[in-house]
């Protein structure tokens, strides 16, 4: 088997992986190599129109389509668990919102042993992703790769919910990635002149002509390569076959939170028990792999306008749909140049609540599932919402599914297991309906489709929530970092006990952020490539 040995290995092209291959090769000192699973590039039709999402989201060409195994707290069903799998990873089929969270998150993670993790040293980061003329010079970035909009309103819905919104104390807030992430605000996107920015866009695509650089689709990581307690290398099957390469200094995992712990664990690294079940080698004890899996959590809601044209629903359907695509053809404009939940709210629970600790994702159409899965806007004039806790206490696991590197991973999903998050998932749907009862939108609802009038009680809510909701996939904390004996990579991103290899992706949270991921993914990019090259 021929075997070529680079300076750097990345596995995974995603949010941090794809930050990682373009800034460890950008001086032109490393050789660096990309490996891919997905063998779609960034140009791939859907991955551009920021709508473009709802023909992904189930989509075997570009999502790995995991599910997660049924269990009481989500009403013993299955949960679908899309990832991206094309270049870009899922920052190429996500909503495109750029979200951080809060400062409260990242000085959390600095308080568990993430020294060097807390919200003013990852603030430089964020900036140094981000181009936009959004906000303050203090919080925000003028000159980074990825652009970041505010969405426009396309809608009247938009001002009446605003409006709706501040007459229950809710404020405007005009950048949520601010001072303070509290407030009703149009939601902030990651897009230029209508189309998509994605790690594979804006790191990977510029980067592509760098001869020290190799990016490897279609190539999907087997196992590690180990000697004794040192990574060398990386196996992984292309067009069939298996191959392998080698690492002079360090292979860099960045498969995300569903795969990363998936690789270890093929390659002999994780929970003894669970490795000797499948027949595998121990090689390297790490009971903390996939454990600590969390994702944020929640029932979809939706009402009904009494009045016509004050929703996007009839510009989903037949020749307005036709109009709204040439549009978009032409101008790059209209409700196709924009992604999923064009609006957000962040807010408190109660008024002891210290911080925001809900959010609400706001479409102004009522959106049609099936299985979990974002089918289509519906004809009915509408607006929907997602209203969960924001920070999951609940804890559940992946791990491999047996030995063979093609089976999907057993994912467990633990929702709503402590009184808190119980109590604060059901304020979140009260807390929504107030804003829909609050004028002007209560003189414009016909009624509240679902959960609907018949669902009040704190007991039927939370039933409600356990069988109807899906996940807001952001998968986090497979492989997380910290000082316990349930940790698995130190504040610097390195495997403990193993040299020459790091993970930086969603895997490496120790607790989930109060928002989207995939903007503090590629922070963690940014900041594992620092680390990386000043360790060189």
């Amino acid at each position: 088997m021929h075997s070529e040995t680079y300076d750097f290995i990345v596995i995974g092209s995603g949010a941090s992986g794809g930050v990682l291959a373009n800034r460890l090769s950008e001086s032109g000192k490393h050789s660096v190599l990309c490996l891919e699973a997905g063998e779609k590039g960034a140009h791939y039709i859907w991955t551009r129109p920021p709508v473009g999402v709802v023909y992904m989201i189930d989509n075997p060409a570009v999502n790995w389509r995991y599910q997660s195994e049924p269990h009481e707290s989500h009403g013993n069903r299955p949960i679908y668990v899309p990832r991206g799998k094309l270049l870009g990873g899922s920052t190429a089929i996500n909503a495109i919102v750029y979200n951080r969270g809060q400062r409260i998150d990242y000085d959390t993670w600095a308080g568990l042993g993430g020294s060097g993790w807390s919200y003013e040293e990852v603030l430089p980061y964020f900036k140094k992703i981000e181009r936009t003329r959004l906000g303050s010079d203090d919080y925000r970035g003028r000159s980074g790769p990825i652009n970041v909009i505010e969405a426009s309103k396309v809608a009247p819905f938009y001002d009446m919910f605003i409006q709706a919104a501040k007459a229950v104390n809710i404020p405007f807030n005009a950048d949520y990635s601010g001072a303070s992430q509290e407030g009703v605000a149009m939601a902030q996107q990651t897009s230029h002149r209508g189309l998509r920015h994605s790690t594979a866009t804006q790191y990977l695509h510029p980067a592509r002509g760098r001869a020290n650089l190799t990016i490897l689709q279609g190539s999907e990581a087997t196992s590690l390569i180990l000697e004794g307690k040192r990574c060398v290398g990386v196996r992984f099957r292309r067009q069939g076959k298996n191959q392998e390469v080698r690492a002079r200094r360090e292979v860099i995992m960045s498969c995300g939170a569903a795969n990363s712990p998936k690789l270890l664990e093929l390659s002999g690294i994780g929970n003894p028990e669970i490795l000797q079940k499948h027949g595998i080698k121990v090689v390297h004890e790490l009971k903390g792999v996939g454990e600590n899996l969390r994702d944020h959590y929640a029932a979809l809601m939706s009402w009904r306008f009494n009045t016509p044209n004050i929703s996007l629903a009839k510009k989903g359907h037949g020749w307005r749909l036709w109009l709204e695509m040439l549009r978009y053809a032409i101008f790059r404009k209209g409700f196709i140049a924009q992604g999923h939940g064009t609006m957000r709210v962040f807010a408190r629970s109660s008024p002891k609540a210290e911080n925001p600790d809900i959010m609400m994702v706001v479409s102004p159409y009522i959106l049609e599932l099936r299985g979990g899965k974002t089918r289509r806007i519906s004809a009915t004039e509408g607006f929907s919402m997602y209203a969960h806790l924001q920070r999951t206490e609940s804890t559940g696991s992946i791990h491999i599914r047996s030995a063979d590197p093609a089976a999907p991973p057993v994912i467990n999903y633990r929702f709503l297991g402590t009184e808190n998050e119980r109590k604060t998932a059901v304020l979140a749907v009260r807390r929504a309906r107030e804003v829909a009862n609050a004028p002007p939108l209560r003189g414009l609802v016909a009624e509240e489709v679902e959960p609907g009038p018949k669902v009040q009680s704190d007991e039927e809510i939370l039933e409600y929530i356990r069988n109807t909701g899906t996940i807001t996939q952001h998968i986090v904390g497979t492989c997380k970092m910290g000082d316990d004996t349930m940790s698995v990579v130190d504040a610097r991103l390195r495997v403990r006990g193993i040299a020459g290899l790091r993970i930086a992706d969603a895997s490496i949270m120790p607790t989930i952020i109060s928002g989207n991921t995939s903007i503090p993914c590629m922070m963690i990019g940014e900041k594992c490539a620092d680390m990386v090259l000043a360790d060189v």
